[in-house]
C-alpha cells in the first residue's frame, strides 16, 4: 500500500502525528534539508551538494536508468520532464510493440495495474483477498477444517481481518465529524486560512465548536496552518472511507478492469501504456526526490544528477499483487534499469515465491533494489514486511536495501519501521518537499520518501563510478553511513524509549552521499 497511513489513532493523536514535523525542530528546516550536510549545514540529509561541490565537480557521468515502481509518475511535470526515460525502439502511439518487447507503445514504462478500458486505482489489502480465500475453503466446514493445519491460520487470518475492518469503520467515524467541525470553523472565520489570532477572536462559536477551536489556533501557532490540516484531515477521511468501500470488503475485484488470468503468475504481457495512472501523487513526489532537474533553476533538486526515470506502476490504493510486483521488476531489469526503487509494502503475501524469482532476477542482471522499511513503527526482526530480502527456499538477496526514515536533527521517524538485521541504512523521510502532479510541489513523509534518497545516491555512484557493482554499491551505502552517537526515540514505544542507533539498522546511521563517493573512489580503483 502506497499511502502513509495513520491507523487507530484518537483525534487527539492524530493532531500529535500531525504537529510532529513542525515541533521537532526549535526552527523550520528549508526545504531541501535533506539535501544538505550535518556538519556544514546542522541538518542530517545526505550531504548531496557537498558530494557534488567538493567531490564531483569536473568528473564524468554516465546516465542511469532509476526505474521507479510505484502508484504512477507524472511524466509531463516541469521539474521532471527532461528527467523521464525514453524508450527509443518504440514508435509514438502507432499500437504496435515495435520493439517486440511484448508491451504495445511502451514509451516511458508500464502500467500492469491498466487494461484496454481503464485503469485500477483502488484495490483490497492482502488480508481481504486471503480471508476470502481462505473463508470459501474453511466457512461452515469446522469438522473437516480441525484436521487441517490451515484451519488455525484461516481463524488467525480471520480475526485480523475483522480486526482491521472493524477499526475502518470506527476511524471514520472519528475523522468525519472532527473534519466537518474544522471546516465550520474556517467558514466563520470569514477566510479559507484563519491566523490563530482570527480564530481566537472568533465570538458567537457554538459551544460544540469551542474545543476545536482552541486545538485549531494552538495547531496555527505551531507554524503551520488551519488550512493544511483542513487538507490533511479531509485526505485521512478520504483513506478511511476508501478502506471501508475496497480495502476491507471482500467482494470488490477490480482485476476484470486488467482483463489478465490473475492465477496465472507466469503471465508477463498484458497493463496498458498509461504510466500516470488516476491518482500520481506518490509516485511523482518519489521521482522528484530522486532525479528533479538540478540544472532547470525551478522547483526542487533532486539527489541525482544524471538519471532517467523510468516509471513502472503497479501500486493501487491498497495492497499490491505479487505477480504484478514480479512483473514490474523483470521489465524494469530488461529496459535497463541499474537501480530500483519500490516505496510499497504489505504484511501478507499471497505468492512470494514470483516475486523472489524476479528480485533472483534482477540479482542476475546486477540491479540493485532499494525498498522502503514500512509506516508501522514496528520491528521487522520480528514481523515480517513484504518483499523482503529472504528467499522463500533458501537464501538472501545481497542487492537489496531496506530503508528506514529519519529527521533532520538525526532522530527517528515516529512512523519508521526498524531492525537491527533487517533495515540496513536510514535516510531523511520527515518534511520532504518534492514534485507532485500538475507541476506542483508538497512535502510528503514516510520510508516511501526515504527510500528514494537511498536510490539517489545509488544511482549517483552507478553514474559515476560504474565499474561498482550493485553488492558493492549496497555494502560502500551501509559502511558510509553517518554513525549515530546518541540515542534514538523507538519508533512506537509509548513510554518515549530511547536505543542506540545501532540496534535500529545494520549501519547504525543514515546514509550520507559525500562519504559514499569517498568511499567508492577508493573502491573503484
Amino acid at each position: 500500500m502506497h499511502k502513509m497511513r495513520i491507523r487507530g489513532l484518537s483525534i487527539s493523536a492524530i493532531l500529535v502525528a500531525l504537529f510532529a514535523a513542525v515541533t521537532a525542530f526549535a526552527q523550520t528546516p528549508p526545504r531541501n534539508w535533506f539535501l544538505l550536510d550535518p556538519v556544514t549545514d546542522h541538518y542530517y540529509g545526505v550531504s548531496a551538494e557537498k558530494a557534488y561541490n567538493d567531490l564531483l565537480k569536473g568528473k564524468t557521468s554516465q546516465t542511469v536508468i532509476v526505474a521507479v515502481i510505484d502508484g504512477g509518475v507524472d511524466i509531463t511535470h516541469e521539474d521532471l520532464i527532461r528527467k523521464i526515460w525514453y524508450n527509443k525502439n518504440e514508435l509514438p502511439e502507432n499500437k504496435i510493440d515495435d520493439d517486440k518487447n511484448g508491451y504495445v507503445d511502451d514509451l516511458h514504462g508500464w502500467n500492469f495495474i491498466g487494461g484496454p478500458n481503464g485503469d485500477v486505482q483502488y484495490d483490497q489489502m492482502e488480508i481481504t483477498r486471503l480471508y476470502k480465500q481462505m473463508k470459501e475453503k474453511y466457512e461452515g466446514h469446522t469438522a473437516v477444517g480441525v484436521s487441517d493445519p490451515g484451519y488455525q491460520e484461516y481463524l488467525d487470518l480471520k480475526k485480523k481481518f475483522e480486526q482491521e475492518s472493524t477499526e475502518a469503520t470506527i476511524n471514520y467515524y472519528y475523522y468525519k465529524p472532527f473534519l466537518d467541525k474544522v471546516e465550520a470553523l474556517i467558514k466563520l472565520s470569514g477566510t479559507d486560512d484563519p491566523t490563530a489570532e482570527q480564530l481566537e477572536n472568533l465570538v458567537s462559536v457554538p459551544d460544540s465548536l469551542q474545543k476545536v477551536k482552541m486545538i485549531l489556533a494552538d495547531y496555527v501557532k505551531r507554524g503551520t496552518s488551519a488550512k493544511e490540516l483542513r487538507d490533511d484531515l479531509k485526505e485521512e477521511v478520504d483513506m478511511v472511507s476508501v478502506d471501508a468501500q475496497f480495502h476491507y470488503n471482500p467482494d470488490y475485484n477490480p482485476r476484470f478492469i486488467v482483463g489478465d488470468n490473475y492465477e496465472d503468475a507466469s503471465q508477463r504481457n498484458y497493463g496498458n501504456s498509461n504510466v500516470t495512472g488516476p491518482d500520481a501523487m506518490h509516485g511523482t513526489h518519489v521521482a522528484g526526490i530522486i532525479g528533479a532537474d538540478r540544472n532547470n533553476d525551478i522547483g526542487i533538486k533532486g539527489v541525482a544528477d544524471n538519471v532517467k526515470i523510468l516509471a513502472v506502476r503497479c501500486v493501487p490504493d491498497g495492497d499490491e499483487r505479487d505477480k504484478d510486483v514480479a512483473n514490474s521488476i523483470r521489465y524494469a531489469v530488461d529496459m535497463g534499469a541499474k537501480v530500483i526503487n519500490m516505496s510499497f509494502g504489505k504484511s501478507y503475501s499471497y505468492n512470494k515465491k514470483v516475486v523472489d524469482d524476479a528480485m533472483k532476477y534482477a540479482m542476475q542482471h546486477d540491479v540493485l533494489l532499494v525498498h522502503g522499511a514500512g509506516n508501522d513503527a514496528i520491528d521487522v526482526d520480528k514481523e515480517k514486511v513484504y518483499p523482503n530480502k529472504y528467499f522463500e527456499d533458501g537464501g538472501v538477496a545481497n542487492n537489496f536495501v531496506n530503508v528506514g526514515a529519519s529527521r533532520p536533527d538525526a532522530g527517528t521517524a515516529s512512523f519508521s519501521d526498524y531492525g537491527k538485521k533487517n533495515v540496513d541504512v536510514f535516510a531523511p523521510g520527515v518534511m520532504i518537499y518534492s514534485t507532485v502532479p500538475g507541476n506542483k510541489y508538497r512535502n510528503l513523509q514516510g520510508t516511501s520518501m526515504a527510500a528514494p534518497m537511498v536510490a539517489g545516491v545509488a544511482a549517483m555512484l552507478r553514474s559515476y563510478y560504474p565499474s561498482l557493482t550493485a553488492p558493492e554499491v549496497r555494502d560502500i551505502l551501509i559502511k558510509s553511513c553517518v554513525k549515530i552517537k546518541g540515542k534514538a526515540d523507538l519508533p512506537g514505544d509509548e513510554n518515549d524509549k530511547q536505543v542506540a542507533w545501532k540496534k535500529l539498522c545494520v549501519s547504525g546511521g543514515i546514509v550520507n552521499a559525500y562519504k559514499a563517493v569517498e568511499l567508492a573512489e577508493k573502491r573503484a580503483k
